[in-house]
């Protein structure tokens, strides 16, 4: 019998999402799994979440339960081919922002000045961009977060411990190359479902 689940303790400052239903279903989804949280979940309206590593469709399985486990409201983007029906209804309902990554739409722009429109925001954002593997991860959460000057939270899968880390949460600078190699130094422990990916 898998032991309960210990949820994190959530701002009362925090926007949050969801219902008794949803968040029974994502404890259940990640108690039968084996996994569990830790770290803090800090209390700021608006921040861009760096989520890694990403090298699987179970990292979505995963994030999406945890989202729903806390009742956590955040925005991410996928790839406008997983918004089809059943699910494109409930995927937008908890956040889901559908893109077209063939086309440029000056997205750091576009949700710099939507940071500062909002009263709140949580933004997550896979680093890799993909689930393939990659030589160099890409910038751009770091300069919406930057240019929104909003901070950045780092979240975690761990698969090797089976854990959702919540790590820490800071402003970035203007040197974005030194905030990479931050990122990735934070990261360079953290197993993958697929490490040869990673």
């Amino acid at each position: 019998m898998p032991k309960k689940l210990e949820l994190l303790d959530i701002p009362a400052s925090v926007p949050r999402l969801g219902n008794t239903f949803t968040q029974w279903l994502g404890c259940k989804v990640l108690q039968f799994m084996g996994w569990t949280f830790e770290g803090e979940y800090p209390p700021h309206k608006k921040f861009v979440a760096a989520v890694a590593p990403h090298t699987s469709n179970w990292d979505f399985v995963i994030g999406m339960a945890s989202v729903f486990a806390l009742r956590l409201k955040l925005s991410f983007f996928g790839k406008h081919s997983i918004f089809i029906w059943p699910f494109a209804g409930l995927l937008k309902k908890f956040g889901g922002i559908p893109i077209e990554r063939s086309r440029s739409h000056g997205l750091v722009a576009q949700l710099a000045e939507k940071f500062e429109q909002s009263e709140y925001l949580m933004l997550a954002m896979a680093p890799e961009g993909t689930r393939s593997k990659v030589e160099q991860w890409k910038s751009g959460f770091l300069q919406i977060a930057n240019q929104a000057n909003v901070p950045l939270l780092l979240i975690y899968f761990d698969f090797k411990r089976k854990v959702v880390g919540f790590g820490p949460c800071y402003p970035v600078s203007d040197d974005l190359d030194v905030e990479m190699q931050k990122v990735r130094d934070f990261y360079a422990n953290v197993t993958a479902k697929y490490p040869q990916k990673s």
